[in-house]
């Protein structure tokens, strides 16, 4: 399949890896041209990995490498592709600016996805006139390793639709599960109100990071700790996602701490900025 990833960040840069590297041709697009370098240098490390591993050859990390292209003019890029994976920040206004675009460029038959992790695909669909084609791909970080995607069916969604990226998916070694368009879909919906619990505790002094993660990882069976993986996610997109439940579901219960907002504020992102709730070289 021909399929175009909009964004080179870290799960565009995943996505276009998982594609690439199950035989798929691949254009990789960002406006920054330093993003595009790095996202093919982060490839490169990630196959590296899985050849250590023995689960890739050389020759099928050449061959992915070489199924991707980069490049920064998205109309000429998306022009012949039969599915397009927008993979920008969590913002409505951006994703209905691409879409809008990407409806003028891409072939009438062409898929427009997004991975958003919580805005609403009817709503990104409505900048479109292919409403039908419109869905959610919702890749886990890191992409190349988990395997959930969750699909979301917008209102308009067709059943071909659907179905299309249904089978994409498993051919590319995941497992697609289907969900409809509600604020935070499944996974933030249950996930985020666990880490803004977490992070009330912290703020109320009910216990320290450590000891709130300990607890979540040794009593509760995770593999990460909710603060942990707040700084993982970045606490900018958990404060994003709060605030897309609570605007969309009218429910208190989904408001922000104020630790969450003022940590935002300050610029202690996470892993990404060295700083959360825990400091990181």
């Amino acid at each position: 399949m021909k399929i175009a990833v909009i964004g080179a960040g870290t799960m565009g840069n995943g996505i276009a890896h998982v594609c690439a590297q199950n035989g798929h041709d691949v254009h990789l697009i960002d406006l920054n041209p330093d993003a595009l370098k790095h996202a093919k240098e982060v490839i490169s490390k990630n196959l590296d990995r899985l050849i250590k591993k023995e689960k890739i050859s050389e020759q099928d990390k050449t061959d992915t490498l070489q199924r991707i292209k980069g490049g920064t003019e998205l109309t000429q890029l998306v022009s012949d592709r039969e599915l397009v994976i927008e993979a920008v920040v969590e913002s409505p206004q951006l994703k209905a600016q691409i879409f809008a675009q990407l409806d003028k460029d891409c072939p009438p038959e062409c898929i427009l996805a997004s991975n958003t992790s919580s805005i609403s695909i009817s709503q990104i669909a409505n900048a479109t006139a292919r409403p039908d084609k419109v869905v959610g791909m919702h890749f886990m970080n890191p992409v190349p390793i988990m395997k959930l995607v969750e699909i979301i069916r917008g209102y308009s969604t067709s059943d071909e639709t659907v179905q299309t990226v249904i089978d994409l998916s498993v051919q590319m070694d995941k497992v697609p599960l289907a969900v409809n368009d509600y604020p935070g879909f499944i996974a933030n919906r249950i996930l985020m109100p666990m880490i803004n619990e977490a992070i009330y505790s912290l703020w109320q002094g009910v216990a320290g990071a450590e000891e709130i993660d300990g607890i979540m990882k040794l009593g509760m069976g995770h593999p990460m700790g909710p603060l942990t993986l707040a700084d993982f996610i970045g606490l900018d997109v958990c404060l994003s996602i709060l605030r897309v439940l609570q605007d969309g579901l009218g429910l208190d219960k989904y408001a922000p701490c104020p630790l969450l907002v003022n940590m935002v504020s300050a610029g202690k992102l996470g892993r990404k900025t060295g700083e959360g709730f825990y400091k990181y070289n």
